[in-house]
C-alpha cells in the first residue's frame, strides 16, 4: 500500500498504548526484511534511513529512498519512512521530496541554547513542508561524538525544550546505548514515566537493540511510543552470512548468503514488533 505518514502511525500507537518499531535501513535487503517482518507480524512499521547510511551511499539519498518507497508501495503492511539523526540541514531539506514523512533533526552535540535554536528552525521548516519532526535532548551513549558520554534527560528541561522548539517527538536518554551487541541495558523506567508526564509529545527510545524484551515492554508502559532498532538487524544479518560461508567455503554467489541473512533480519523485525505492539 502507499506510504503512510509517520504521524498517523505514531498517533495510532499512542492511542492504543503501544509502541511502533522504527528499523534502520542500510541497504536494499534491510528494507525488504523490515517490510517482510511487518507483514509477518501483521503490524505497522517505520523504515528509517540515517545520515550515516546516506554517507555510506556516497552522500546520495535518492537511490536508497526510492527503493524503500517502492518496497513499501508493494507491501500489505502500513509503512512510514523516517530520516534519522540528521545533522546536515541540506540533507534534511531533501526529506519531503523523497517520500519521508518525518525527520529526526539531531542538534544534541550543541549547548542547550543552541540545540533549542537549531531545532526550532528545523521544526519551522519541517512543518512548512509537511514533516513530523523528532529531536533529542540528553545524550544516548554508545557512539563517539554526539552520543558519548550518556547524559540522562531531565524532565523539567524536557518540558521547556518541547515548549521552546515545538518539536513533535522527543528522543530521550534513559539508559539505553547505541550499537550494543548484547541486550543488557537497564532503563530508568521512573525517569521515562516522569518525562512522559512532563511533556505532551511522544517519547522515542534510541539504542533499543541493547534492551531486553521485558525492559522494552516496561518502557512502553511507562510512555515510550517510537522505538528505534538497528544493531539487532546487523547482528542477525552478519551472523547468518557468517554461518552460511563457514558451512560452505565454496559459496561465491552472494544470493546464497544474503537470502538467509535477509530472512534472519525479517524474523528479528517481526519479533520486536510483536513485543512492542502486544
Amino acid at each position: 500500500m502507499p506510504l503512510v505518514p509517520t504521524v498517523d502511525l505514531i498517533d495510532d500507537a499512542r492511542a492504543l498504548s503501544r509502541a511502533i518499531g522504527a528499523f534502520n535501513v542500510i541497504c536494499l535487503e534491510h528494507a525488504e526484511a523490515i517490510v517482510a517482518g511487518a507483514e509477518a507480524a501483521g503490524l505497522p512499521v517505520i523504515m528509517q534511513i540515517s545520515e550515516n547510511a546516506v554517507k555510506f551511499h556516497g552522500g546520495r539519498i535518492a537511490p536508497l529512498a526510492a527503493a524503500c518507497v517502492a518496497i513499501a508501495n508493494g507491501s500489505s503492511a502500513s509503512v512510514a519512512m523516517h530520516l534519522d539523526h540528521v545533522e546536515s540541514a541540506p540533507l534534511m531539506y531533501q526529506a519531503a521530496e523523497h517520500g519521508f514523512g518525518s525527520v529526526m533533526f539531531d542538534a544534541s552535540t550543541l549547548s542547550y541554547a543552541d540545540n533549542v535554536e537549531a531545532t526550532h528552525s528545523a521544526v519551522v521548516w519541517g512543518h512548512e513542508h509537511g514533516l513530523w519532526v523528532e529531536s533529542e535532548l540528553g545524550a544516548v551513549g554508545g557512539k563517539d561524538g554526539a552520543h558519548a558520554p550518556g547524559v540522562r534527560t531531565d524532565p523539567t528541561e524536557a518540558a521547556g525544550f518541547v515548549a521552546a522548539t515545538g518539536v513533535d517527538a522527543l528522543a530521550v536518554a534513559v539508559g539505553s546505548s547505541h550499537a550494543m551487541l548484547d541486550r543488557s541495558a537497564a532503563l530508568d523506567h521512573e525517569l521515562i514515566a516522569a518525562i512522559a508526564a512532563a511533556v505532551r509529545v511522544p517519547l522515542v527510545l534510541h539504542g533499543s537493540s541493547g534492551v531486553s524484551d521485558d525492559e522494552l515492554r516496561r518502557a512502553v508502559r511507562a510512555g515510550m511510543v517510537k522505538v528505534n532498532i538497528g544493531t539487532a538487524l546487523n547482528i542477525a544479518f552478519t551472523g547468518a552470512v557468517r554461518e552460511r560461508l563457514v558451512a560452505d567455503a565454496s559459496v561465491v554467489d552472494p544470493r546464497k548468503y544474503i537470502a538467509p541473512a535477509r530472512d534472519a533480519m525479517a524474523a528479528v523485525v517481526a519479533h520486536f514488533l510483536r513485543v512492542l505492539g502486544g
